[in-house]
């Protein structure tokens, strides 16, 4: 075999390597969502430890600080001014030690009566001056407004109801029965509701009774991911899932932890995903904040508090993540957007996807209402083109709310490609392209 001189076969390889070293470079891919954060995450959000992640319960103390370590773990930044990223606030839960009630002589059960009451004391009778206002209703149709007088009372109210709305009674009953979470301490109103034959004449009456009323410190999670682009630093992304759930509840079968996978560690496990997909790519414009809300199960007000700690003109989208650990109804590959006629946000996203199988659709189940019942409604409200993404099929999911929500019935692979999904079609938000509409008060709304 003929001997090839050192320098011609240089010469020679020289334009192969430098083939071979482009051709790596082109097939170099940018960095996508981790399957594996995806199921360590959701495993842990949803295991039994965490004890239903419910906002006032030891749960969801243990879950905030779990979502603390991975924003410390990823090396994200706090909220300026901010020493943690728990993002601690009180709430107010009251509860009814006692109440005994006597309508024209008669001793109403316990169980045909209820309490809304911020005063540690009554002990009110018709007779008093002034005397608390006396509603009675009839077995007509019960007004709407009923409902907010009884559970936001702005006045000594006592209520007699016609044994015909007792079901309607009974839910009122469940909603306060452990004790009803109030964002601010309640006030010095109280409203009493009866079941019971409604009378003919006057009323008199006579009601003793002893309320609890304790504050107790719940928590958001919160990092920032700050812009590299000076001109666009100020404007804000928010990518916002809540981390809470039931909690501890009844026992189904000898199980009483509401692990909420799907509702919500699925979100929660997508805003941790996305925060470490932004943090590898270190190319953001736009400051990237990350939320895990407390309390979206009890009143929404993890988001409510939030919200008032930013200034709502600088936020220019909020990606709300909202239970997408199935398939949506439109099959793999799909999600929705819920508001989706109310800014253009949806079209924004979906433009980025071009080329891709993924698509997002509008929100299938419009009398649903999702857009209102999500932590997405605080910020829209306030102009923000703030929308959530979902893929449960919410009027057909018997897992919703109970404690079969576990991480078996999840479908990590679909719920990573939906993971990555966002992150693609956040592309031009995130870079500071693409602003969507704001939010209109007329659009945003009050919930229905």
């Amino acid at each position: 075999m003929q001997k090839i001189p050192p320098i011609v076969l240089f010469l020679f390889l020289a334009p192969f390597t430098l083939f071979a070293q482009k051709k790596a470079a082109a097939t170099t891919t940018a960095p996508t969502v981790s399957a594996a954060t995806v199921e360590r995450v959701a495993r842990a959000l949803a295991a039994d430890d965490m004890e239903g992640r419910a906002s006032t319960q030891p749960g969801g103390l243990k879950a905030a600080q779990f979502l603390a370590a991975e924003f410390q773990r990823l090396g994200l930044e706090k909220l300026p001014g901010a020493t943690s990223y728990e993002q601690v606030f009180p709430v107010y839960e009251a509860k009814t030690a006692a109440l005994y009630v006597t309508i024209n002589g008669v001793n109403i059960p316990a169980d045909k009566s209820l309490l809304v009451s911020g005063q540690p004391h009554l002990n009110w009778t018709d007779t008093d001056d002034p005397a608390a206002r006396v509603m009675v209703i009839g077995p007509q149709t019960l007004p709407a407004q009923v409902y907010n007088q009884i559970l936001e009372p702005t006045e000594n109210l006592l209520i007699i109801l016609d044994p015909a709305h007792a079901d309607a009674f009974q839910k009122l009953v469940n909603y306060t029965k452990k004790g009803r979470i109030q964002a601010e301490k309640p006030g010095p109103y109280s409203c009493v509701a009866v079941v019971t034959a409604t009378p003919n004449a006057g009323v008199k009456f006579r009601v003793a009774a002893n309320s609890t009323v304790r504050p107790i410190e719940i928590r958001n999670v919160v990092a920032v991911l700050p812009g590299q682009d000076k001109a666009r630093a100020e404007e804000k992304v928010v990518f916002s899932a809540h981390y809470d759930h039931l909690g501890v509840v009844e026992p189904v079968n000898n199980d009483k932890i509401a692990n909420g996978a799907d509702d919500d560690a699925s979100g929660t496990t997508a805003v941790v995903a996305l925060a470490e997909y932004f943090k590898k790519r270190n190319d953001n414009a736009r400051t990237l904040i990350f939320a895990a809300f407390t309390a979206e199960e009890i009143g929404g007000f993890g988001s409510q508090h939030f919200s008032r700690q930013l200034d709502a003109q600088q936020i220019v989208a909020m990606f709300n993540i909202e239970m997408i650990g199935k398939q949506a109804k439109f099959g793999p590959n799909t999600a929705f957007i819920t508001g989706f006629d109310k800014s253009d946000f949806g079209k924004l996203l979906q433009r980025n996807l071009v080329g891709t199988p993924f698509r997002f659709e509008p929100d299938p189940y419009p009398d649903q209402n999702l857009f209102y019942r999500s932590d997405n409604a605080t910020l829209a409200r306030l102009g923000v083109p703030a929308h959530t993404i979902s893929t449960d099929q919410i009027p057909t999911d018997k897992r919703y709310h109970t404690v079969d929500d576990e991480i078996e019935s999840l479908d990590l692979a679909n719920m990573t490609a939906v993971i990555n999904a966002i992150a693609r079609s956040a592309s031009g938000i995130v870079a500071g392209q693409q602003t969507p509409t704001r939010i209109s008060a007329e659009t945003a709304g009050q919930r229905p």
